[in-house]
C-alpha cells in the first residue's frame, strides 16, 4: 500500500507543536523527574535511566529513553524472572502515572519521537510485521497513542497494530487532542497499564494473519 500523502497539519504543525510543548514542559517535568531519579537511586541503585535502541519513522533506529522501573534480568546461568517480577515498588507507580516516560521529551526534542503516534517497539519485531502493520513507521512514534487510549496492554498485538494503521490514516489535530484528553483520562484512572498480574505484555512473535 502506497504512502498516504500528509496534511499540511501532519507534516510541519505537530513537529512545530512537538517542539513547543516539549520545552513548555522541561521546567514542570523537571520537578518531578529528579525526585523520582533520587528514589530510583535509593531503592535498586544502579542507572536511573532506562535507554534501549528502537525504531523511528520510517523505522530509523533511536535511542529511546525512559526512567528505569525493573530490575536487571539474571546472569544466564540463572533462573530468569518475569517482567512482573523484576518490576519494582517504585516502578508500579512510575508506571501507573507514566512518569516514567518523562525522559522522552529530549526524544521529542532531538525529533525522534512525537507526543503522539504509535509506541515504538522493538528491533526486533521489524521483520515480523506484515506489510500493513509496518505503516505504523509512516509517522514519527509517541509517547501515547490511539492503541495505548483503547486498551494499551489489555489488547491483543493484531488489535493494537490495527488501532496504530488507523491512527496513520486519520492523522489530524482533532484526533491527538482526542488522545491527549483520553491519556489523561486513563493516567488519573490508571488504567490499562498491565495485560495481568503477571506480565507486562507478552512479546510478539509475527502476524497470525497473512497478507492479502
Amino acid at each position: 500500500m502506497p504512502v498516504k500523502k500528509r496534511t499540511f497539519y501532519a507534516v510541519f504543525v505537530k513537529r512545530l507543536l512537538d517542539i513547543l510543548f516539549a520545552l513548555v514542559l522541561l521546567i514542570p517535568s523537571a520537578l518531578v523527574l529528579l525526585p523520582a531519579m533520587l528514589l530510583i537511586k535509593l531503592e535498586s541503585g544502579g542507572s536511573v535511566f532506562f535507554v534501549q535502541k528502537r525504531p523511528g519513522k520510517n523505522g530509523k533506529p533511536f535511542m529511546l529513553y525512559k526512567l528505569r522501573s525493573m530490575l536487571p534480568q539474571n546472569p544466564p546461568e540463572q533462573p530468569q524472572k518475569s517482567d512482573m517480577e523484576r518490576l519494582t515498588r517504585l516502578g508500579r507507580i512510575l508506571r501507573s502515572l507514566s512518569i516514567d516516560e518523562l525522559p522522552q521529551l529530549f526524544n521529542i526534542l532531538k525529533g525522534d519521537m512525537s507526543f503522539i503516534g504509535p509506541r515504538p517497539l522493538l528491533m526486533s519485531y521489524l521483520p515480523l510485521y506484515s506489510l500493513e502493520q509496518s505503516r505504523r513507521h509512516e509517522v514519527r512514534p509517541g509517547i501515547s497513542g490511539w492503541a495505548q487510549v483503547n486498551g494499551r496492554n489489555a489488547l491483543s498485538w493484531e488489535e493494537k497494530f490495527k488501532l496504530d494503521v488507523f491512527y496513520v490514516d486519520h492523522l489530524s489535530f482533532s484526533l491527538d487532542l482526542k488522545i491527549i484528553w483520553m491519556t489523561v483520562k486513563n493516567v488519573l484512572a490508571r488504567e490499562g497499564i498491565n495485560q495481568s498480574e503477571g506480565q507486562t505484555m507478552q512479546p510478539f512473535t509475527g502476524q497470525k494473519v497473512k497478507d492479502a
